[in-house]
């Protein structure tokens, strides 16, 4: 747009000064490049403009995605900001200033391509518009810009730019120290906003099921990862899928979308045959019970289901037996003899997840027949070295059978062609894209989809009648048959692709059979199915210094944690708080305690309890009348750009990050009232009451706010907070509208209910002893375990100091984050050695430091 616009203006180029690549003088720090006009006035590049990742954001949605239509709602903030300016001139630009009318087309140029104010909206806006886009200067270059195709204009060109990125964060804008920088347009446009109240919204509407496509909405269908039935889900399981899940569901409920969230025990396969010899009772019997097992951790979860299913159903056999049968009639399965790993001992094949070896790629130990955890490559169980019985530990033998094969080459170029457009357009995590990849990379392979077992959906073909379907054909098909036995309807979510968009949730381990396995079964049936549009995959979470193991007892396990004395929102807060969205994390008691006693206890609940008990004591009870000091506008723009950072991220089912943003709007709130402290000015003069009232009443609208952004993420702190304000119902669905609208929902004479403290600090003896009680030490082999008289042999064992233990511990956090790190960016080898070596060392001293024995941890014994 720069070239063509000036090309324009010829006398200008020769009378600027200089090109400024530094500091613009009042600005504190480096920004974008900018022109430094004869007047002495600077021009910000206009490329700078189209930077903007409002407007990034904007183009990608109106010319990649052809979401036009929702151009609007994501540059409603600067679109405020720009009507207010421009209301308040009495110049038909911008500024005032020679050359005046060039920022206007740059502007102007960046909107064209994606938003044109419409007549009875932005009056002085839509006024600004039509006289800039009238200027020969403006139409020329649009012309040479877009000749003449519109939006498809700008295609190549935005296909070469990265996607937006909606967690960006303008660092210019930032003081030295560290509050960002609010201009006094921001803080008009703020106030503006906040003085519209709740009159105009509709109250929030309660769920009917079924729930179906509707026209006129954005209709989402969630699903999680379905959960194995036949053991008790651990805290990473839960974090994966269903409480990612969950929080992304009722994040979209808030923003007025369609949303269907389905999920359900997977309970065919060999894990279930196993388990019910091991209690001695039959496969469904232990379905039965497991099931009611998860749904009871989920239910105490606040996981909210619009439907928990099951896979041993009549329709899953019906709609599973009808992908295979055409999948079968268009040749995409093939007939094959296949090796099997066979155990005599137990008398029966061995199922994948049944056999343990060392992995023929990277010699991890402790792989499983299918996958191996360490490098994530699929194994074929027959390639194991040293396979051994899960169950019984003895070595199985190779006996041949006869398999189907569902034919992943034949489908290969459809899949990538559905990939192509599925991952451009759609949010994929990194992982998600990084594994589909490396599959397609190596080329696919025919892929069995039966097994020779009895629990599972039989195959209804004649050749095949003594054999089951692969649970990982099976499964996923899962999501079909739980919505089909919500609603006869199920088509309408699930055969419906250009109205329905969906979202997967799962840990990385699950990837290859969603973005691969599943689609191309799918893709081969040719009867026009939903396929996934946003896949989000996590890395795990561990526990501790080790990992969470179902077979091993390692961890908190879901029927655990409600044992613990703590809430389950807290809980859900810590879990979401250390949500491993990039890289692998761990679930730490200490950083727990740590977690709910500074951020729930000391920033996010003192402030809300302050701020409702200052109305209670000073107001008795009652909102007072708030008369807004630039101080007060400028923290409502502070808050109102946390919520759309939150409302951005949110989008982009960035979860953790998100959080963050509700934590920083806390932490605004109580500088707010530790500054203006109206628990003294409440004792001074008229205008010092006056002054306590509005702070008190801006604070107690902010706590409101926070409990809307709260919902996903603590759905029983959110509605304890809002019963307390006695906040309006409408106020649930109001504050995620559009980019976000942080409006007065308390108005002054609003009267709150009883205020009380939201958290309880968790103290140390109490940590300690659940970190003791759920220690997994009942992994290690007891004969492992050294002599006590191992541990006497260090002399500073017993010698405890607490200030220098408190140190370490910080240390070795920071040291670890820092291998963390170079491993997650693959530094060199021998740079992450020399740091892992300076992070044990540290653990030794803080063994020491605590009187423990600082030697290193005895080795992992087979289970017997």
């Amino acid at each position: 747009w720069s070239v063509h616009v000036l090309s324009w203006y010829p006398g200008f180029l020769p009378q600027l000064r200089e090109v400024l690549v530094k500091v613009v003088p009042f600005l504190s720090r480096p920004t974008l490049p900018a022109l430094a006009l004869p007047s002495g006035q600077y021009l910000f590049s206009s490329n700078a403009i189209c930077r903007s990742p409002a407007l990034q954001q904007a183009l990608h949605m109106a010319v990649l995605q052809g979401k036009s239509s929702e151009v609007s709602k994501v540059l409603q903030g600067p679109i405020n900001v720009l009507e207010q300016s421009l209301s308040k001139r009495n110049t038909p630009y911008l500024t005032g200033v020679q050359y005046h009318g060039l920022l206007c087309i740059f502007l102007c140029q960046c909107m064209f391509t994606c938003y044109i104010p419409q007549s009875g909206e932005h009056k002085s806006l839509k006024a600004w518009f039509d006289r800039v886009a009238a200027m020969n200067a403006c139409q020329s270059a649009a012309q040479k810009v877009l000749q003449g195709k519109g939006l498809q204009g700008m295609k190549s060109y935005m296909q070469r730019q990265p996607a937006p990125q909606s967690n960006a964060c303008t660092t210019t804008n930032i003081e030295e120290g560290g509050e960002r920088v609010v201009s006094e347009e921001e803080m008009e446009a703020a106030a503006l906003t906040w003085s519209k109240g709740l009159n105009t919204c509709p109250p929030a509407t309660k769920k009917q099921h079924p729930i179906l496509p509707q026209e006129d909405k954005r209709n989402v269908l969630v699903t999680s990862a379905l959960p194995y039935v036949n053991n008790v889900p651990h805290l990473g399981n839960i974090i994966g899928c269903v409480l990612s899940a969950d929080v992304f569901s009722r994040y979209g409920r808030l923003r007025g979308w369609n949303m269907l969230f389905v999920c359900g025990t997977d309970e065919y396969g060999t894990a279930t045959e196993n388990k019910a010899r091991e209690e001695g009772l039959t496969p469904q019997q232990i379905c039965d019970k497991y099931h009611a097992v998860h749904s009871s951790i989920y239910k105490w979860f606040q996981i909210d289901f619009d439907y928990f299913g099951r896979t041993t159903t009549e329709k899953q056999t019906e709609i599973a037996q009808d992908i295979f049968w055409r999948l079968h009639e268009r040749d995409f399965l093939i007939e094959d003899t296949v090796e099997q790993l066979r155990c005599e001992n137990c008398q029966r094949f061995l199922a994948d997840r049944f056999v343990e070896g060392i992995c023929p790629h990277c010699s991890y130990p402790e792989a499983r027949g299918d996958q191996c955890d360490k490098c994530g490559r699929l194994i074929n169980a027959v390639d194991l070295r040293e396979p051994q019985c899960k169950v019984c530990r003895q070595t199985p033998v190779i006996r041949s059978s006869k398999h189907l094969f569902l034919d992943l080459p034949k489908l290969e170029s459809q899949l990538e062609q559905w990939l192509e457009k599925s991952t451009s357009t759609g949010d994929w995590t990194a992982n998600a894209k990084q594994i589909t990849r490396s599959w397609l990379r190596d080329g696919l392979k025919p892929r069995c989809i039966t097994r020779d077992l009895k629990w599972g959906t039989p195959v209804p073909h004649a050749d095949f009648k003594e054999k089951v379907f692969y649970v990982w054909f099976d499964a996923p098909i899962g999501y079909l048959s739980i919505t089909a036995n919500y609603t006869s309807e199920w088509e309408k979510w699930w055969k419906n692709p250009h109205q329905v968009e969906l979202y997967n949730f799962m840990a990385k381990d699950n990837v290859p059979f969603h973005s691969v396995v599943f689609p191309c079964s799918l893709l081969g049936a040719q009867d026009n199915y939903t396929l996934v549009n946003h896949l989000i995959a996590t890395e795990y979470l561990n526990y501790e210094d080790t990992k969470f193991s179902k077979s091993r007892g390692v961890g908190v396990f879901g029927d655990m944690a409600k044992d613990t004395g703590i809430p389950s929102d807290v809980w859900r807060f810590y879990l979401l708080y250390v949500r491993p969205e990039g890289q692998d994390s761990a679930f730490s008691w200490a950083d727990m305690a740590l977690k709910n006693n500074s951020e729930l206890l000391n920033n996010l609940g003192n402030f809300i309890n302050r701020a409702g008990m200052f109305v209670t004591k000073f107001f008795e009870g009652c909102v007072p009348v708030m008369e807004l000091q630039e101080e007060d506008k400028k923290l409502l723009a502070l808050v109102s750009w946390e919520l759309q950072q939150y409302i951005q991220l949110m989008d982009k089912i960035k979860i953790r990050d998100a959080l963050k943003h509700i934590l920083n709007i806390s932490r605004h709130g109580n500088q707010y009232i530790q500054v203006n402290e109206p628990w003294k000015k409440i004792k001074g003069g008229d205008s010092e009451r006056q002054r306590a009232g509005t702070v008190t009443g801006v604070s107690v609208n902010i706590a409101c706010l926070l409990s809307v952004m709260l919902f996903p993420y603590m759905p029983a702190v959110s509605q304890t907070i809002r019963d307390q304000l006695n906040a309006p119902p409408s106020c649930i669905n109001t504050m995620l509208e559009g980019n976000g609208t942080f409006v007065c929902s308390l108005s002054a004479g609003h009267r709150i209910g009883a205020v009380s403290p939201l958290f309880q600090k968790l103290e140390a003896d109490q940590i300690e002893a659940l970190k003791k009680k759920f220690g997994g030490q009942q992994v290690f082999d007891s004969a492992a375990v050294p002599a006590p008289a191992a541990a006497v042999e260090v002399g500073t064992v017993n010698q405890v100091d607490p200030e220098k233990a408190k140190q370490l511990t910080q240390a070795v956090a920071e040291q670890g984050e820092k291998v963390r790190a170079l491993k997650a960016q693959k530094a060199e080898k021998a740079v992450i050695t020399a740091e892992v070596a300076k992070l044990l060392d540290l653990k030794k001293q803080l063994a020491l430091a605590e009187g423990k024995n600082p030697e290193p941890a005895p080795q992992k014994g087979k289970k017997k």
